[in-house]
């Protein structure tokens, strides 16, 4: 299956999912939105994630988006261990922090899975993928794509 936009990646999805997540339960609780510092902290990095798998893809090598996944992985796991601080803070419970960091080790392993996937077509056809993307979608077997 070919990927035409970033909004067709698998680990994109559920990394705005995850956003909408952290948004809506810093929203839902008052000492949570009035953390101002921790508030824009967990939830820039939940932001970076989706925003550093869209960047990469708009770059012109597999090499780039590559890169820009593995900072998205980073961002991810900053996300995780913010909600840590938020559980010990008691701005979240232990169900929503399971919720929460069950939705993030999602996006963890569709990047990893994502990246590898990558890695190893990447080995394979160096040449040939200069010479078969001559237009703007892409395709990557699949790997990562939400299928619907």
């Amino acid at each position: 299956m070919k990927i035409e936009r970033f909004e067709d990646i698998k680990a994109w999805q559920e990394a705005r999912v995850l956003v909408k997540m952290v948004y809506a339960v810093v929203d839902s609780d008052r000492r949570f939105g009035s953390d101002y510092k921790f508030r824009e902290q967990i939830q820039g990095a939940a932001v970076s994630t989706m925003s550093n798998i869209a960047e990469g893809f708009s770059r012109r090598t597999t090499k780039e988006f590559i890169q820009f996944l593995f900072i998205a992985k980073g961002s991810v796991a900053e996300v995780q261990s913010q909600l840590y601080t938020a559980l010990d803070q008691g701005y979240i419970n232990e169900e929503k922090f399971d919720e929460l960091y069950s939705k993030s080790d999602e996006v963890a392993r569709l990047l990893s899975g994502f990246i590898q996937y990558l890695l190893n077509k990447n080995k394979h056809s160096i040449s040939s993928r200069n010479s078969s993307n001559s237009n703007n979608s892409r395709n990557w077997g699949g790997v990562g794509v939400k299928e619907g």
